[in-house]
């Protein structure tokens, strides 16, 4: 349910990170929202909210890509690209921040450490050719977000070395300037990538609300496993929801 709330002219916002300090914006009003969430139900404001899609790219969705690479079965993650589309098209008509990781390494791999370049076979690691491009490399065609999840223009694109979305990345910075102090997470894969950035935002002071149709794994045993971890003891890491309680929340309704 969403409805207005009337604040004090000048409302502290804060962000509890090391590098931040408080945001003092003016303002009448506030649109909360009440989600359906595990472990329970939870308010948030709107207008500090943002969308975070994490590494919807070919080289994890398609065949041929990274994640085929390591054995997995590439398909087991369509199931999240719908979900996310919806709440994309939600997010986008309500003029909410919308922002879109990219996992990946320059041409050089200067960024990628051995440990995690020398997984696999020689011929199918980070950096080897392979039918999108170079596996994994920033600017080859697998790099890029699949064309149902698209980033439109006004859309941050972070672009990051490793698991977690703030290591080595702008996104601390941009979630400070934009005063967010909620997060909506979708991506994949459930236990390594958004995992991985849910606890790095909870150590941030943020508000993390995982959507389980919008996460996959190539394992459905670790995708459960993921989100019973987010959730467990009271929200330890955050929140788990879906796609339509968000999207209802979006919208105002009930």
């Amino acid at each position: 349910m969403a409805h207005l709330v009337p604040l004090n002219p000048w409302t502290a916002q804060v962000i509890m990170t090391p590098a931040s300090a408080p945001v003092f914006r003016r303002q009448s009003t506030v649109t909360v929202a009440l989600v359906n969430a595990e472990p329970e139900p939870i308010a948030i404001e709107l207008d500090r909210t943002a969308l975070v899609i994490i590494d919807m790219q070919r080289d994890f969705l398609e065949p041929g890509g990274f994640g085929e690479t390591l054995g997995n079965d590439v398909s087991r993650l369509a199931a999240a690209v719908e979900p996310c589309r919806a709440v994309l098209d939600a997010a986008r008509r309500r003029g909410m921040l919308v922002i879109h990781t990219r996992e990946g390494h320059l041409s050089d791999l200067s960024d990628a450490p051995p440990a995690k370049v020398e997984r696999g076979h020689p011929n199918l690691r980070i950096g080897a050719p392979g039918p999108m491009g170079r596996i994994l490399i920033r600017g080859e065609p697998g790099h890029d977000i699949i064309p149902a999840l698209s980033p439109i223009p006004g859309e941050p694109i972070i672009d990051k070395p490793g698991k977690g979305a703030f290591y080595a990345t702008s996104l601390g910075r941009l979630l400070v300037d934009k005063g967010i102090a909620n997060l909506l997470v979708c991506g994949v894969t459930t236990e390594v990538c958004v995992n991985t950035t849910v606890r790095e935002a909870n150590d941030r002071g943020y508000r993390c609300i995982v959507l389980a149709d919008c996460c996959a794994s190539y394992f459905p045993e670790f995708h459960t496993a993921g989100l019973a971890m987010i959730k467990a003891q009271g929200g330890i890491f955050g929140w788990v929801s879906g796609s339509q309680p968000v999207i209802t929340a979006l919208a105002g309704g009930t």
